[in-house]
């Protein structure tokens, strides 16, 4: 692992949403941080637990899941950079699962880190302020896409917020990622079946807008995916939206019957 590797993807993160002084850089490079590999569906946290510190996701996709809603409904999901318990410094106890979507590295930082960043940095203070706050917004317009919007515009807006995100932080540059997610944790995310996920990722293929085969999603028109799914960036918080470009050789939209993500 490299030295400064936690600190560097949350300082990208920070300073997505507020512009960071010097000084408040070097007191991120000080936080200290114990780092563990993750395997897919490994519970970071557990619903009840009350850790003493938070997981800074470094590599790959955490997201909370309610496991008392039958298979469990996926309520938000994180990317690099991202810290998704933040809210334990304030109320230590965790009120649903935190799980790993696929392999992925996190770092573990003290919650008395924390706290002594926003004692001795307003401008600190007010940037993980923002990180709160920014999950809480997403929350609020994952809910909206729940009760008002159709199966194809929620997964094309699940797209689009995943693909700004990682933009954000340096990812993704050429529109090109990682899926997060196999077809029972999209159905889970969306409200929908796997069998109707996966005829909504077809579509979506169909449409000319992503390409999606096994674990890679491509998204060949970005105009159109996010007119599709009336996706506004500005509850993210960010600073300044990515400049979204298709990349210079986007894929070709794919014939239907190609295998969509597993279940």
């Amino acid at each position: 692992m490299q030295a400064g590797f936690a600190f560097t993807k949350l300082a990208d993160r920070l300073t997505s949403l507020l512009e960071l002084s010097s000084e408040d850089l070097a007191l991120l490079a000080r936080m200290p941080s114990s780092i563990r590999n993750v395997v897919p569906h490994e519970e970071v946290w557990r619903k009840g637990d009350e850790p003493s510190t938070c997981c800074v996701l470094l590599q790959g996709y955490l997201c909370w899941k309610d496991v008392d809603a039958g298979a469990g409904q996926i309520t938000g999901i994180y990317v690099p950079g991202d810290v998704p318990d933040l809210y334990t410094v304030v109320a230590p106890r965790v009120t649903a699962s935190l799980c790993a979507l696929g392999t992925g590295v996190a770092a573990f930082v003290p919650h008395s880190f924390f706290r002594e960043a926003r004692a001795r940095s307003t401008r600190l203070a007010h940037a993980l302020s923002l990180l709160t706050l920014a999950d809480a917004a997403a929350l609020r317009i994952w809910l909206t896409n729940l009760g008002s919007r159709d199966s194809l515009s929620r997964v094309a807006h699940l797209i689009c917020e995943i693909t700004v995100r990682l933009r954000a932080v340096g990812l993704a540059r050429d529109l090109r990622f990682a899926s997060p997610f196999t077809q029972s944790d999209l159905a889970a995310i969306c409200g929908i079946s796997p069998v109707h996920a996966n005829r909504t990722i077809q579509d979506l293929r169909r449409k000319g807008l992503l390409h999606w085969q096994s674990r890679t999603i491509t998204v060949n028109d970005w105009t159109g995916l996010a007119r599709l799914a009336g996706f506004r960036p500005d509850y993210l918080m960010l600073r300044q939206t990515p400049q979204l470009e298709p990349p210079a050789h986007a894929e070709p939209a794919q014939d239907p019957s190609i295998e969509a993500p597993a279940p």
